[in-house]
């Protein structure tokens, strides 16, 4: 048995092709996903890039931003958390429709979700009276883009989520309660615990999905400089007009997603740094 093993062993050892395509693979895959970002930076020089960063179009769009996916991201953590625990943790009538209802919007195009937005909570929508009484106005507000950036992100970090709170072993959340503590304490210090490498990662890519949204935006909120236009949508602006300025906008918005990236990883841990599997 043993020298079969061996003898399978110093086959597979004297065959690379798989090795090979493997590398082949990942090579192709980086040059398909870096090209383009790294032609922004190749085309933008770093002069450009300092000017466009002095402009007051350039930083009221980029502190536009950075603000209002803060605020969708921290509103989408603190609803979607509980709930990607329900999902993961609960069985009910109904759950597989309600996981598909969502993620929905992770398939529905932006333009689709923008009329989708209007059609429900714009002046004329099905909650436009109530939230008119309510003297709520979202269309070509502030408030309009932070809704529209949660809805097209909120499912990234749902599905993350819920697979995180999947993937913790029960055991322990079942010793918790056996030890005294309650459903909410179970929650708090042990599944969002354990859970954590996972929920940063489902923050990132909501984080960074808010970050590159465009269509949603435009359709429900517009583009009104210093109110409702994101980084996205002043590099839409430039492109017809200021190509090198759209570049250098692209350029910044890369960076800042890039850090944003980055600082996820590192406070997830060293686990997520190295790409260690766990």
């Amino acid at each position: 048995m043993e020298t079969t093993l061996s003898y399978r062993a110093r086959r597979g050892s004297r065959a690379p092709w798989f090795a090979i395509a493997l590398g082949s693979s990942i090579a192709l895959v980086l040059a398909f996903l870096v090209l383009p970002v790294l032609a922004i930076f190749v085309k933008t020089s770093p002069a450009r890039l300092l000017a466009s960063l002095g402009e007051s179009e350039s930083t009221e769009a980029l502190k536009l931003s950075l603000e209002t996916t803060a605020i969708a991201v921290a509103i989408i953590v603190i609803i979607g958390t509980p709930a990607a625990f329900l999902l993961a943790t609960r069985s009910f009538p109904g759950k597989a429709i309600v996981v598909t209802l969502v993620e929905l919007p992770l398939v529905l195009p932006p333009v689709a979700a923008g009329i989708g937005l209007l059609a429900a909570l714009g002046p004329h929508g099905l909650l436009g009276g109530a939230l008119g009484d309510a003297h709520v106005q979202l269309v070509f507000q502030t408030a309009g883009v932070v809704v529209a950036l949660m809805f097209v992100a909120a499912p990234f970090y749902l599905r993350q989520a819920q697979s995180a709170f999947a993937s913790v072993d029960r055991s322990y959340m079942d010793a918790s309660r056996t030890l005294g503590a309650g459903q909410a304490q179970t929650f708090v210090r042990v599944a969002i615990p354990m859970a954590r490498s996972g929920l940063m990662a489902g923050l990132a890519l909501a984080w960074g999905r808010a970050l590159g949204e465009f269509g949603a935006t435009l359709m429900f909120a517009g583009s009104i400089q210093g109110i409702t236009q994101t980084v996205p949508l002043a590099i839409y602006d430039r492109f017809a007009t200021d190509f090198p300025s759209a570049l250098a906008l692209s350029a910044i918005l890369v960076i800042v997603s890039a850090s944003l990236l980055l600082s996820v990883k590192l406070l997830s841990g060293p686990e997520a740094l190295s790409g260690a599997p766990r």
